[in-house]
């Protein structure tokens, strides 16, 4: 955006917009009382809220002290707290899960402020490349259509990856399969990370929000995994986010079920992990629901795949009727989170360092990327930690050899 020096002056002597500031606020998923606690307002008359509230209404204005802090908060460039009105909301692609309404309005801020996060973070590195000069034209992204059959675009995800099921299945554990799976894809120029909130515990994004996000881009694709959900569900949500970029299709997982786009992703990503032939071949106990759920679940960790996901591909194939489908699927999703909570409340085993944790969710491309890049001066520091998500003085920490 260029700007001309009066325009310059007048920002420059002009108060921040109320209804931006309320705006900004709202998009970053924060009350009233949260924002004031931040931003460090309140005084012996009035207390934080208030002071916020009455920024937000004109009835007063914010120091320009005030104002910067703002932009760190709310994660927003300076210049957009004096804009006329406020923007309008980005496209974020087609939806893939459904969710109460009230969940998504919820979760619209911390949302919005992730793929806000992720798309700079996408235009770094792609800037990066490109003045390193290692710029390649990735061909795959958007040679596909949603009119091709399913299974000739899995055939050619499986070949252009070199995807062995064998092997996927093999593995010890889901998280080694999906570590497996993400080395081939990052092998072909995609970024793929692991990130579920805006940088701490506080502002975990549920998996019920969003699965997944891809940004098909011919030089840098990202793809964005939320770590939030089980570790099973990784490797499908890696290959559904994937078929987005071969489709060209930019896109965030999180709302209607029934949309072309996602049926189609989800049955390229199915069709690969659990391939119908292989699902065909296999008997499952319907003699009872208990029987169902534990025939169901042997499968689905023998394969490395969510038992969820199992179920899906079985109503899918007309094997088991809707309600039976819903039932099962609701009852994977109770003992998830059973699991998840008993996993939370227990802390007495030490994990990884901070950096191993950090080194695992952003990937090996990218951090590879990173070291090059900075030790050509092409990426500074703190355009570095802007990429990784951490601080300028961890950089060279985080992107040394593990």
């Amino acid at each position: 955006m260029q700007i001309h020096v009066s325009q310059q002056l007048y920002l420059a002597m002009s108060n921040v917009n109320p209804q931006v500031l309320q705006w900004a606020r709202e998009t970053a998923g924060l009350s009233l009382v949260d924002a004031a606690a931040r931003l460090q307002l309140g005084n012996a008359k009035l207390r934080g809220e208030e002071v916020l509230s009455q920024y937000e209404s004109g009835v007063s204005f914010p120091s320009r002290s005030v104002v910067l802090r703002m932009t760190k908060v709310y994660r927003r460039p300076l210049l957009t707290f004096y804009l006329a009105q406020p923007p309008l909301q980005g496209e974020r692609g087609e939806d893939f899960r459904t969710i109460p309404e009230a969940r998504r309005q919820e979760s619209a801020g911390p949302l919005d402020a992730l793929v806000r996060d992720v798309f700079v973070r996408q235009r770094l590195v792609r800037e990066a490349v490109v003045e390193a000069e290692e710029a390649v034209s990735l061909t795959f992204v958007g040679s596909v259509s949603l009119d091709q059959p399913v299974a000739d675009v899995s055939a050619k995800l499986v070949k252009r990856l070199q995807f062995d099921l064998t092997e996927f299945r093999r593995k010890r554990a889901a998280e080694d399969a999906f570590k497996y799976l993400r080395g081939l894809v990052e092998h072909t120029g995609v970024f793929v990370l692991l990130i579920g909130n805006l940088g701490s515990h506080h502002s975990n994004i549920s998996a019920e929000v969003f699965r997944g996000f891809a940004l098909a881009d011919e030089i840098s694709p990202f793809i964005i995994i939320n770590d939030q959900d089980a570790k099973a569900a990784w490797s499908f949500t890696l290959l559904h986010e994937l078929a987005h970029i071969w489709l060209g299709a930019t896109g965030l997982s999180g709302g209607a079920f029934d949309q072309r786009l996602e049926r189609f992703c989800n049955e390229v990503a199915s069709e690969i992990l659990l391939p119908a032939d292989d699902l065909r071949a296999q008997r499952f106990d319907t003699s009872s629901r208990d029987a169902l759920i534990n025939s169901i679940s042997a499968y689905a960790d023998r394969c490395n795949v969510s038992r969820s996901m199992v179920a899906y591909r079985l109503f899918k194939a007309d094997r088991l009727n809707e309600a039976i489908w819903q039932d099962v699927t609701e009852h994977f999703r109770q003992v998830w989170l059973q699991d998840r909570g008993a996993k939370k409340a227990d802390t007495s085993e030490g994990g990884p360092s901070y950096f191993v944790v950090r080194r695992h969710r952003l990937g090996n491309a990218l951090l590879d990327v990173v070291r090059r890049t900075l030790d050509e001066g092409i990426l500074t520091p703190t355009k570095a930690g802007k990429v990784l998500g951490v601080k300028a003085s961890n950089v060279a920490t985080l992107v040394e050899s593990a």
